[in-house]
Parts: C-alpha cells; sequence; structure tokens
C-alpha cells in the first residue's frame, strides 16, 4: 500500500478551515514503521472495518449511560488505533501497568467511550484467542462492561488511572498534558527512553495552564513526549476560533516543539508521523485534523457533539449506517454492544492479538532499563525518596542553635538540600522565585534540567504556578523500574498558592484512586503571613491555607521555628503524605528546648508550650530565643508565683506571633490571669492524634478547655477553629469529607450517605450520644 504524506486535510472542518495554519509534510518513516505496519493479508479494509466497530461501540456506551461525550471520541478513533495496532506504544494487556512501558496520558480525559471501547475489543479479542489473564488483575474491560458507563459503580466518566492504557486520572481541560511533562521529566532524568503518549483536544490549548506546561517541556528537552492532537476546530461553545485565532502548527512550533501534521482519519498518514515522532529531537506534536462527532448522525461536524447524546432513533441509524444490524430498543444498549462485537471476526481478531504482541514485545526487561538508571546516575544514591530515613542523628546543617534567628526558609532550604543528596530521585524547582523561596540550593546540587544537562535535578517552572503544581505532583506519583518513586519539592509565595489548587486537587483524586499512586511531594508555601507588609496586601499570605485545609489528602504544616521545620519534614517523609508547609520570610528566634518540649513534638499537630502556673514549687518562666535575663541569685528568671487566677488557654499559630505572645505574658500575668500556651502546628495532625492517642490528645487540649481558649493566628482565623469546637465535634458534623466515585446523580447523595435514610440515622445517633 503506498504511503500516503499530507500537506492538507481531506477533511477540514468548515467552521475553521479558514484559519487553519500552514501546513507541514511528514517525512518517510523508518523501514519497518509508517505505512509498513498494516499486513498485505489484512488491508486497510480490516482498519476500517475496526474504525467502524469502534465508533459503534462508543455510541452504544454513550446511549447506555445516555451521557458522555461521543464527539472528541469518535473523532480519535484512527489515532487510538494506530498508536495500538501500529506497535507504537510499548504496553503489553496482559501487564498493563508493566513498569518497561510506555506511559499514555488521556489529556482529554473526557474520552472515555473512546477508552472502554477500545479496551474491550482489545481485550475480547484476547478472550478468543484463548490468552488466560485476570480480568481483576489487569482491570480489563470486555463488551459487556460498556453498559455500565457511567452508572453508579459501573466505568466512570473521566479516564482513571487503574485501567490498561490511562497512567493519570484526569478531567479538568489542559492539565493532563502538565502530568505528562512531570511524568516524561522523571523518567528521560532518570536516564530512561519511555515514552508518553498524550491524546489531547483542540480546545484543550485554550487553557494557559497548556501553554505553561508546552514551555517547560520545550526548555527542558523533553523530547519523549509525543502528544496527538485532535484538530476538529470544535469546543463545547463552538468553534475554537471564538476563542483562540492562532493555528495549532503555529502556535506549538512558537513554543519551540516540533510539529507534524497529518489526517486525523488517514491510518498510514497518522502511522509516518508517530514514526518520525519517536525519532524527534524535540517534544513533538503531531496536528490531527480530524472531524468531530465523526458518524454521529446530524451532531457530525458541530459542537453539539461534545457531550450530547443523540435522540435514541437517529442514534440507532447512526449505528446502522455504520454497517451493524441492530435491533435498537430503547433501554437494551447492551443487545447493540452484542451485536456490534459479533461482528469482531477472526482475521480482525488475530490481527488486534498480532499486533498487541508487536507492542510487548518493544517493552524491556525491568533489570534491564534498572542496570541503564544506574548506569545513566553513577555515584548518585540510587534509592526512592520514601526509602530515607531521619538519622538518628542530624547532620550540623539540619540542627539549629536556641537564640539564633533563622527563618524556616533557611530551614527548609537545608534539608532539601541534605535531601537531594540522599536519594537520585529528587527534583526541586520553584515559580521563578528560587533565590526567595530558597530551593535553588538543591537545584544546585545537580543542575537544571534541559537540553544539555537531562539528568539535573533542578526545574525551572517559570512564572507558571498552575503547570508546576501539576508536573511537580504527578512526576511525584510515578513509579519507575525497580519500584523507584521519585519526588519533587516546589513552591512559591504562600499568596499564590491558590494557583497551584486544582493540579494538586487533581493528583489527591487520582491519590484516593489508586492506591499505587500515593505518591509524596512537598509543596512550599513561602513568606506566610503579614511580614511582606511593604508589598502591601497583594502578597501578604493570610487565606491560602484554607483550600488546602479542606482538601482530603493533604495537610498544612506551620512549624513555629527551624528545628521544628526540620523535624515535620522529617515526619511527612516517614508517613509518605504530601503537604503543604508554611514558610515565614522573616527570620525568628529558634525556641530553647531546654525549657519548651522537643521540637519533634510539632509533629502532634499541637503541644503545650506553657501550661498553667502552679501555686507551688516556684515555676520557671518560658523563655523563647535571646539570652534571658538573670534572675538576682544569678540563674534565670523565675516566674511571678500565681495562686489562683482565672485559667486561660492561648492556642498560637506562627512563629512570630508566639513571640508577641509570650511578650505581653507577664502583663496577662499580672491581671491574675493563669495563662496556658499551646503551639499548634498542624491542625489536622492534632486531629490524627486525637483519634490515635486520645489521652495524649486530651493532655495538650481536654474538654473542658475549649471552653477558655482562645486561638491566635497570623492569617485565615479558621485555620483554628477546630481547637474551638466541642471535643466531639467531628461527629456532629455532617457532609462530604472525601472525595467520591464516579456515579449517576440519584445516587450521588447515597455514596456521600447524605440521603433521607443516611440523614436520620446519623441525626438519631447524635442525638442519642450527645
Amino acid at each position: 500500500m503506498a504511503q500516503k504524506v499530507f500537506t492538507t486535510t481531506k477533511t477540514p472542518p468548515p467552521a475553521t478551515a479558514a484559519r487553519r495554519g500552514p501546513a507541514v509534510a511528514v517525512a518517510p518513516p523508518l523501514k519497518g514503521e509508517g505505512a509498513n505496519w498494516i499486513p498485505a493479508s489484512a488491508g486497510m479494509t480490516t482498519l476500517e472495518k475496526l474504525a467502524r466497530m469502534l465508533r459503534a461501540l462508543i455510541f452504544a456506551s454513550v446511549e447506555a449511560g445516555q451521557s458522555g461525550h461521543p464527539g472528541g471520541s469518535s473523532s480519535k478513533v484512527e489515532q487510538f488505533l494506530t498508536m495500538l495496532l501500529g506497535g507504537f506504544v510499548a504496553f503489553d494487556p496482559a501487564n498493563p501497568k508493566n513498569p518497561g512501558r510506555d506511559r499514555v496520558v488521556w489529556s482529554s480525559g473526557h474520552c472515555t467511550p473512546l477508552l472502554y471501547g477500545g479496551l474491550a475489543m482489545l481485550y475480547e479479542a484476547m478472550r478468543r484467542e484463548g490468552r488466560q489473564f485476570s480480568k481483576a488483575a489487569v482491570g480489563a474491560v470486555f463488551p459487556e462492561d460498556l453498559a455500565s458507563f457511567r452508572q453508579t459503580h459501573g466505568l466512570p466518566g473521566h479516564a482513571e488511572s487503574v485501567y490498561p492504557l490511562v497512567d493519570v486520572s484526569t478531567a479538568s481541560s489542559g492539565h493532563g498534558l502538565s502530568a505528562a511533562v512531570g511524568i516524561a521529566m522523571a523518567h528521560k532524568s532518570s536516564g530512561l527512553d519511555t515514552k508518553i503518549w498524550v491524546l489531547m483536544g483542540d480546545a484543550e490549548t485554550e487553557e494557559g495552564i497548556s501553554y505553561e506546561a508546552r514551555n517547560v517541556a520545550a526548555a527542558s528537552g523533553l523530547n519523549n513526549v509525543i502528544v496527538s492532537l485532535d484538530y476538529n476546530g470544535f469546543g463545547i461553545d463552538g468553534p475554537i476560533t471564538e476563542a483562540m485565532v492562532s493555528s495549532p502548527g503555529a502556535q506549538w512550533s512558537a513554543l519551540g516543539w516540533n510539529v507534524l501534521i497529518a489526517d486525523g482519519h488517514d491510518f498510514s498518514a497518522l502511522a509516518a508521523a508517530y514514526a518520525k515522532a519517536q525519532r524527534a529531537d524535540k517534544p513533538t506534536v503531531v496536528v490531527c485534523r480530524t472531524i468531530k462527532g465523526k458518524h454521529y448522525g446530524a451532531r457530525e461536524n458541530s459542537h453539539s457533539s461534545h457531550g450530547t447524546p443523540l435522540p435514541h432513533d437517529e442514534y440507532a441509524a447512526a449505528v446502522k449506517k455504520l454497517g451493524f444490524d441492530i435491533k435498537g430498543e430503547k433501554g437494551k444498549a447492551i443487545a447493540d454492544i452484542e451485536k456490534i462485537i459479533d461482528q469482531l471476526g477472526e482475521r480482525e481478531a488475530d490481527f488486534i492479538s498480532k499486533a498487541l504482541k508487536k507492542c510487548a514485545a518493544k517493552i524491556k526487561p525491568e533489570e534491564e532499563l534498572v542496570k541503564k538508571m544506574k548506569t545513566a546516575l553513577p555515584g548518585r544514591p540510587f534509592k526512592g525518596v520514601l526509602n530515607v530515613q531521619r538519622p538518628k542523628k542530624l547532620s550540623p546543617e539540619l540542627v539549629f542553635a536556641p537564640g539564633a534567628n533563622v527563618s524556616g526558609r533557611k530551614a527548609a532550604q537545608a534539608w532539601c538540600k541534605w535531601l537531594m543528596t540522599q536519594s537520585a530521585f529528587v527534583f526541586a524547582g520553584a515559580g521563578d522565585v528560587s533565590k526567595s523561596v530558597l530551593t535553588a540550593a538543591a537545584e544546585n546540587v545537580y543542575g537544571v534540567i534541559g537540553p544539555a544537562n537531562p539528568l539535573g535535578r533542578g526545574i525551572r517552572f517559570g512564572i507558571a504556578e498552575a503547570n508546576m503544581g501539576m508536573v511537580a505532583s504527578a512526576l511525584s506519583q510515578e513509579i519507575l523500574p525497580g519500584g523507584i518513586r521519585p519526588s519533587c519539592i516546589f513552591g512559591t509565595y504562600s499568596v499564590f498558592a491558590p494557583m497551584m489548587a486544582n493540579s494538586i486537587r487533581m493528583s489527591l483524586i487520582d491519590r484516593k484512586i489508586n492506591k499505587d499512586r500515593r505518591g509524596f511531594f512537598v509543596a512550599l508555601a513561602s513568606h506566610d503571613g503579614p511580614e511582606t507588609g511593604e508589598d502591601g496586601p497583594t502578597h501578604q499570605g493570610l487565606y491560602w491555607m484554607s483550600l488546602f485545609d479542606a482538601y482530603p489528602g493533604i495537610k498544612v504544616y506551620k512549624p513555629a521555628d527551624a528545628n521544628e521545620t526540620i523535624e515535620m519534614l522529617f515526619h511527612a517523609l516517614q508517613i509518605g503524605e504530601p503537604i503543604v508547609l508554611s514558610l515565614p520570610r522573616a527570620d525568628w528566634p529558634v525556641i530553647d528546648r531546654a525549657c519548651a518540649p522537643a521540637a519533634s513534638e510539632a509533629n502532634n499537630g499541637a503541644y503545650v508550650f506553657k501550661d498553667y502556673t502552679p501555686s507551688s514549687p516556684p515555676h520557671q518562666s518560658i523563655w523563647c530565643g535571646g539570652e534571658p535575663p538573670p534572675s538576682k541569685g544569678g540563674g534565670k528568671t523565675a516566674a511571678p508565683q500565681i495562686r489562683g487566677g482565672k485559667r486561660i488557654v492561648l492556642a498560637v499559630c506562627g512563629g512570630q506571633l508566639l513571640q508577641n505572645t509570650l511578650a505581653i505574658l507577664p502583663d496577662l500575668e499580672k491581671k491574675k490571669l493563669n495563662v496556658k500556651i499551646i503551639v499548634v502546628t498542624a491542625p489536622e495532625l492534632f486531629e490524627d492524634l486525637r483519634a490515635r492517642d486520645p489521652k495524649k490528645a486530651r493532655a495538650i487540649l481536654s474538654d473542658e478547655e475549649r471552653a477558655d481558649i482562645i486561638t491566635l493566628h497570623n492569617g485565615w482565623p479558621g485555620f483554628l477553629r477546630r481547637f474551638l469546637l466541642p471535643e466531639n465535634y467531628a461527629a456532629r458534623e455532617i457532609g462530604v469529607a472525601d472525595f467520591l466515585v464516579s456515579c449517576k446523580p440519584a445516587d450521588a447523595y447515597d455514596i456521600a450517605e447524605l440521603s433521607p435514610k443516611d440523614l436520620i440515622k446519623k441525626i438519631l445517633k447524635n442525638v442519642k450520644d450527645n
């Protein structure tokens, strides 16, 4: 079959054809690739039949769910089939999470009708061949499963990483490309040749995060990223030219990418483009000119095909037009699916099976890949970050003298640099503020990643917080050959931290969905509090923590001094839970632990810094930083003896605020107030302590003391609200405390345990218990 190389498209979307950029010719593929992947015995008719079958399964799935996204799914059919059946993607369906596989990211996470329909075809072919595998173990999808699409406890509406050919859970437009960049960075900087394939829609490029991701990918020299861009010309609301006038070719090329343009419905042209993309010296985008909603009846080539199912009769007609004589009875999509898959004949199944074996043969043994990594990283500690332990005796750079003025930023800087020397898989970067957030020292250990330094560990994110959050968190959730888990430390000013929030939320959801993606990362929220006063309210970090405090799966740590910063970082590393770390701009006195609990007590989330003053024996006053004034006897100053007096509890969060509180302590005591000071370092850690060790938690703050507590925070007052509430407040809160699962709207309140029967049960239990 003659190879077709296109410089124009045969199927331009009419709404956007006039504004298309210049076409780019596709160079001839290497021998054995491109058009040569189509066996002469199979011919184009086999591929065309599989494409028709896959579209029919897509339409039937959407009919079954009565919702979904047929438009983009249908326009990507030939791209998906070429990647897999052309043997371009290293993938073993019998071991879909093989560490040596290529990674596949569905940046168009809504195109699950294509994903599941494609998987159903692949695994049905394997089943007919008689191959033995556990459906549950591999996460296989069979044709009969398609009837559960977007049903409660069925196939979810967006791509989730527990399924084959899905390596990141995606949904938010544009974020998948950023995740792919993080994964690509983890692999290439470890000496691996892994390809990261990204299925992406053209409307996604309207998202600012996609611009940020393309910048970083090109600047970092990530030639292992291949984006298959579905250029169908439509978003949800209408033509993309109503929001973006530049052509994809010009746009991506200007950002330093290798750009190829092909007819997205021509197998030969796609194969030639993918073959060339695999050999590129830059990240590559294959701009695939397609028809949105191809063959989807009246909605073909329109934005209305994006997420709107056809009326039933039109759906049945569309499937019949594809060549499948379905009965098309309403509410019986499973019968249609069975009829469609019946046409998967021996010839087609054999073709699929042979192609999948070719994909599996591309995977190198894990032992070989580990050896390759070790060769690429000589002299570096070859272990994952979570395998690093806190030394029994800390090295001098991690210990800070009592009374010295040291900011939390400087302590975190020392810890990050130290960690970089303990594992070959630590990465660090900042949003163009590395000299303020103080990640530069860690970045400089191995240098910044780039074309001239592909094995570096510093990342130049630029002023791009959203992309930084997604790249860094996705990198940290990746598992490299040998079970190695990399990790990233990244940061910006705390006031800008909310711009990372949705990216981090997506990673937290992935972490919830897939236990294997429970990576560890540290987001640095620097310049916290009002200390950036001269920059004005635009730079004062006061309320940022509210969003992260609400998210499940991540905690905000706010240590009171440099030594607590070190201990809390080690604690987070030990439990492997991602955190957002508050760092002050100003230098604060390091607490003298001779008259205060050990810095490690900060890991409880709160600790008693100063207890009530007893009437006897004489009680030594609390001193925090600086040289304590001498007493008449030459020793440390003794505290005034207070007999009785009103007891109050001050819960203080923030190092400078603690200093200010200590400054007024003598005045409070003169007012006959017996003051107990609790330092709060992480409200959610304290909640963990209450669940784990109630006795210890009550020794820090008893239920009776909650009536007398006053909270002090150098930011959002609500951050300490848990300390003001009754001890049993959590049992009296009814709401949604964790991420839910994909379900039908009618079942959402059952899943969230907020249905009428759940509410009455919970309310009556509260009344009884309280």
